[in-house]
């Protein structure tokens, strides 16, 4: 029974996956925007997500919630969606250690200033809630490094290789940014994606 319920909840991943890159490449995916605390979002994400690890004496997932609250106006299942596969790719590939997530404002880069300023005639200096996800893990396979963010790249049996495709494409839809690096010292990736604050 165990089995057939493990399955039966793959196969229902599955085709969400394929039903969101069909939306996707359609361009009819829609986002339900309303304005909520992302780090009260974050927190919603771990509590569920940490029932995937298998040994908590191993491996732990650490966030420090900032002292104050930084609101999004977003889709909040589908930013949910995209920061719940981040986490669960970090516990695939992490046997033991720590998944750090941390949020903070930053001001958009200046290129982006740029085209803001002259498209719109002045103005600049937005800012944007960065959220990183570092692990302690693998790190990425140069093999899949170049196309990471395609669809079916994956080195997981387990995996299908839409759920990055289909993050980037959300956390895009948004107006934000996401992107990866293997960390300097060698242990882990650190992945990182950026949504517009609401003022």
């Amino acid at each position: 029974i165990d089995a057939i319920i493990r399955n039966a909840k793959r196969l229902q991943r599955l085709t969400e996956d394929i039903l969101d890159v069909t939306k996707i490449e359609s361009q009819s995916l829609k986002l339900n925007k309303e304005k909520f605390d992302i780090n009260k979002k974050i927190l919603d994400v771990i509590n569920d997500i940490e029932k995937q690890i298998s040994d908590p004496n191993k491996l732990k997932i650490l966030f420090t919630e900032p002292r104050e609250a930084i609101f999004v106006n977003a889709d909040k299942w589908r930013i949910y969606q995209v920061i719940s596969n981040l986490l669960s790719n970090a516990i695939k590939f992490t046997k033991e250690g720590t998944i750090r997530v941390a949020t903070q404002i930053e001001e958009e880069e200046e290129e982006e200033q740029d085209d803001q300023n002259d498209d719109r005639g002045g103005g600049g200096g937005n800012k944007v809630v960065v959220i990183s996800i570092k692990d302690t893990g693998s790190g990425i396979s140069p093999e899949i490094f170049p196309r990471l963010f395609s669809k079916f790249a994956s080195k997981s049996f387990e995996g299908t290789g839409l759920g990055l495709f289909i993050a980037k494409s959300i956390v895009e839809a948004h107006g934000g940014k996401i992107w990866a690096e293997n960390n300097a010292d060698g242990k882990g990736a650190t992945f990182v994606l950026s949504l517009p604050i609401s003022i």
